[in-house]
Order: C-alpha cells, then structure tokens, then sequence
C-alpha cells in the first residue's frame, strides 16, 4: 500500500497546483464572479450558457435557491414553483449577499471549471486519507496528517465562499491563496514521511539548515508581496480593460518595484546555498531545480513587464512560485539533528 499511498498523494499535489493555476487564470480573464454563489452556479449544479437561463420565463419549473437576473438584480427562488404567464415577485427574493449582477457564459464555466478541479482534488485528498488508514499502529502520524489535509481542503472551500460572497475581497482572496501553500505543505510532508530517505540526502550542518530555512521564508514572503502587486494589477484590469494592458503598469505601485528588486536576494541566496551544498557533498537534486524555477520565475516576470502580460503568463507566474515554495519545503524536511 505504500506505493499506493505515495501515488495517491502526488495526485492530490498536482490537482492542488492545477486547482491554483485555474484560480489565477480566473483572475486573469475576471471571471471570479462568474459564479455569484456558491457552491452551486445561479443555483444549479450545471451552469447556465447563456443568459435566457437566467431570465424569468413562463410555465417553467423553478427549483428553491434558483438565481435570476430581473431588473438589473439578482434574486433567488423562495421555494420551488412553476412560473404563471407573468412574474410573481413573492415567491423571490432579493440576493443580498452582494450587489454583483453582471452575467458572461465564458466567465461563469471558467470559474465552474476552477471549482470542479477544487472538487476533484478533494475527493483525491480523501481517498489519501483513506489509504492511510493502512499505516495504522505503523506511521499514525500519515493518518493524523491526511486528516488534517481534508479539514484543509474543507476550510479552503469554506472560504472560496467567503471570496464569492465578498465579492472578491482582496485580503480574503490573499489569505484564500496561502491557505492553499498550508495544503501543499502537509501533502508534501506525507509524501516525505512514506518514503525511505537514504543517509547521504539528509542536510546535517546548523549552518546550511538555517540558510534553507531562511530562504523559505524569504520565497513565502516574495509570495505574500506577490499577492499585493496582483491586487494592484486587478485594479488596473478594472479601470483599463484587457485591451489596454500596456497601461497597467503605466504608474507601478510601491510592492511592485518591492517585489521585482526582492528576486535579486533570492537568486543571491539560493546561489549561496548551491555552493555550499557542493561544498559539503550533499545531494544537490533539489538546489538544481529550484535554481531552474527561479529563473523561470525571473524570465516569466521580465515576460510579463516588457511584452504586456501575454495569455497565461499570470498564472504560470504564481504557478512556478508555488512549485518553488514546495520544493523549497521539501527540502527542509531532509533536515537532522546534529548529534
């Protein structure tokens, strides 16, 4: 089972990292609201693809919770009814939990599309738990952590409603993120603790130990400050449009220049670490390729200054940062005492 279990958990990580690259593409195209609630779309299971499905019609059945758009609002069915030829506003409601009401097929099944991987990558996560109830009196503590993983993912579900709800309240969106680099974290650690690591990959010396560490905060930090510029980039989406990307960057806020002059101590620290690690014979896989993600990252940013955020640079960006920040996490695990 312990192939299995180790199968299992790469799975959940990947749908995890492609749960993350549908919800930046989201916010590339606008399409967080495509959805206005949550978790079902204008109150079906399916969403609708055109917006006749979201009018009022005659003679139709309207189940409860039904989303309209009527009047330049939204409401919501009271109860489950068949229509009369004309409209009887007592069997709805207003839907107060925000006052969005605008309405794109194209948007809305992008963001049904990014809630569906979130669905996937949480029935993997609990079929992760589930095997994992074969280590039990062997490693509890693979049981205690996949248990963990689907409280995680419950959470990280509970506030993608809190996002819908706020109507993509920039803080909220931020905390939604590093929630799902906690998720990553503890899959990653029950991937490690199912393996067998050999003598020779453990990172012994204090002094490397605490470079690695050191620059795992650093990367989590650049992440959190990326976050911050991202929301300064919705912002000038809003005022200018898709058509005008030349102009988003046309007045660069402070986290943006921040963030861009903070890569320099990053690749400096990494390059620091890589000399030391083959300065000391340890196993230089995991400095190797997080050397190449940094210089993904770093191509990708100067791709998105200088040529106007092509299609899917955005969440290749955070793609690549969060893929980063887990080996870099990885890496740390290999850690040991000093005896």
């Amino acid at each position: 089972m312990k192939k299995i279990f180790i199968k299992i958990s790469k799975i959940s990580l990947i749908l995890v990292l492609l749960v993350i690259l549908a919800g930046s593409f989201v916010r590339m195209t606008g399409s967080g609201m495509g959805c206005p609630d949550w978790p079902k779309c204008f109150g079906h299971l399916i969403p609708p693809t055109s917006i006749s499905q979201i009018e009022w019609s005659p003679k139709k059945n309207y189940n409860k919770g039904v989303i309209l758009k009527h009047d330049g609002k939204l409401i919501v069915s009271k109860k489950k009814f068949v229509s009369k030829n004309k409209i009887n506003l007592s069997n709805w409601k207003d839907y107060t939990k925000h006052d969005y009401s605008d309405f794109d097929a194209t948007k809305t099944w992008i963001e049904f599309i990014n809630r569906l991987l979130g669905v996937i990558a949480g029935l993997a996560t609990l079929i992760m738990f589930f095997i994992s109830l074969t280590y039990w009196n062997k490693k509890n503590i693979l049981i205690f952590n996949s248990f963990l993983i689907i409280v995680g993912m419950g959470f990280q579900a509970w506030l993608g409603k809190l996002v819908v709800d706020s109507n993509l309240a920039p803080y909220k969106i931020t905390v939604h993120m590093l929630m799902a680099l906690v998720i990553i974290s503890l899959i990653i650690y029950s991937i490690f603790k199912a393996k067998n690591h050999k003598e020779s990959k453990i990172i012994k010396d204090t002094f490397v130990k605490n470079l690695i560490l050191f620059s795992v905060f650093v990367s989590l930090f650049q992440i959190t400050i990326g976050t911050q510029v991202r929301e300064f980039i919705d912002l000038q989406y809003e005022i200018y449009g898709p058509n005008k990307k030349n102009q988003w960057l046309n007045v660069p806020n402070f986290y943006f220049y921040f963030h861009r002059s903070f890569s320099i101590l990053i690749v400096l620290l990494n390059f620091s670490l890589y000399y030391l690690i083959k300065s000391k014979n340890y196993s230089s896989i995991l400095i190797k390729k997080i050397g190449i993600v940094i210089l993904l990252e770093i191509l990708v940013g100067i791709i998105m200054f200088y040529l106007d955020f092509p299609f899917l640079s955005q969440p290749i960006h955070l793609l690549l940062a969060t893929i980063l920040f887990s080996y870099q996490f990885y890496w740390v695990l290999h850690f040991k005492k000093t005896s």
